[in-house]
């Protein structure tokens, strides 16, 4: 076997251990940090954010360090790293043009572990409507998954510089909107009572009045008419549920409850209609 054969081998071999060894430095990381991580959360209650972006800045260092040590060893490597820096200023404005983006990612995502908009597992609302649970803060970008079981990858530029409805936030009761349409010829009275009974029924519904709504001995429920529209009186009733997921649930189970006691009490729920008139010129 040749001279140049050997030195193919014995690089190749460098390059294998190199990548095995950062492989296994990962996996050992992650695992220390997670056993050092459940610990300190029974202890201290420590926020799963912490550990997750913890482990992804310690994982892209340890790869960053492989990276290195192979540029080091390799003579090829080193000679790619000479002739890099041989247009030293061309290439340090095409990098720091193109990690522009990358850096303020990272910098967007340090301010978000800091100052806390959100955390994993908080159910988030972004601006273009987009909703779902945050799963993962990363250096680059935020994790999300939506209620389609879909993945929403946002960078953190984007988050740090959006507006975002956090319905998680101080674990806050959800206010339920439950509008329903009825008859003009209709009770409103009736209607507005039969819906109050079916929210007080609901098993998801919780009382969030205040101390002075309670002495006054307000509604838990309110039931309001909400405008006179073309075909139909809109009516709204404001129930209050622990969470978003469980005023969702109580948002389709009173809209379906409320249609079948409408049915049964016979109150009308019309549907639009238009007249037509023809004139015979």
């Amino acid at each position: 076997m040749g001279h140049g054969a050997m030195n193919l081998m014995e690089e190749a071999i460098w390059i294998g251990g190199a990548i095995i060894i950062t492989f296994f430095a990962v996996k050992t990381s992650s695992w220390l940090l997670r056993r050092a991580f459940k610990r300190a959360a029974v202890k201290m209650k420590m926020d799963p954010t912490n550990y997750s972006f913890l482990k992804n800045t310690i994982n892209f260092f340890v790869v960053v360090i492989g990276a290195l040590f192979l540029f080091n060893k390799i003579p090829e490597f080193k000679a790619i790293g000479k002739t890099m820096l041989a247009g030293a200023a061309i290439l340090t404005a095409a990098i720091g043009f193109a990690a522009q983006q990358s850096v303020a990612n990272i910098i967007s995502g340090i301010f978000i572990i800091l100052f806390k908009p959100f955390r994993v597992g908080d159910t988030v609302i972004l601006p273009d409507t987009n909703r779902g649970t945050v799963e993962d803060i990363t250096l680059r970008h935020t994790i999300i998954r939506d209620p389609e079981n879909r993945s929403i990858i946002v960078p953190n530029t984007t988050i740090n510089s959006s507006t975002i409805i956090n319905s998680t936030f101080a674990d806050q009761p959800v206010c339920a909107f439950v509008e329903v349409g009825i008859g003009y010829s209709a009770d409103i009275d009736k209607a507005i009572n039969l819906i109050r009974e079916e929210a007080m029924q609901h098993p998801l519904l919780v009382d969030n009045r205040t101390k002075e709504q309670k002495e006054e001995d307000a509604p838990i429920v309110n039931v309001r008419v909400l405008e006179l529209g073309d075909s139909a009186i809109k009516l709204r009733a404001w129930a209050w549920a622990s969470n978003t997921g469980n005023a969702f649930v109580m948002k389709c189970d009173l809209l379906k409850s409320v249609k079948e006691r409408f049915d049964k009490e016979g109150i009308d729920i019309p549907f639009p209609t238009q007249n037509i008139l023809i004139k015979n010129r």
